[in-house]
């Protein structure tokens, strides 16, 4: 598989902020990510944060998108 990470700069109700996530390369629609942090303060926050889980899910043998972590309720 491929991984990428996508950060971005944007506004939500008026505060500037950064988001990052952790996808396939290969997904043409970026809807349901494997990881996202939002509000970071900095790029530089978003990608060091969003590398060390990259890392991370490159140790891991299964890889689950965040909507389906989220159906899960224990």
């Amino acid at each position: 598989m491929n991984l990428r990470v996508r950060v971005v700069h944007h506004a939500c109700a008026g505060q500037y902020h950064w988001y990052a996530d952790i996808d396939d390369a290969d997904d043409p629609q970026p809807d349901d990510p494997f990881w996202y942090v939002d509000r970071c303060l900095s790029q530089t926050e978003a990608l060091e944060t969003a590398c060390a889980q990259l890392l991370s899910l490159a140790e891991d043998d299964s890889l689950t998108r965040v909507q389906e972590a989220n159906l899960v309720h224990v």
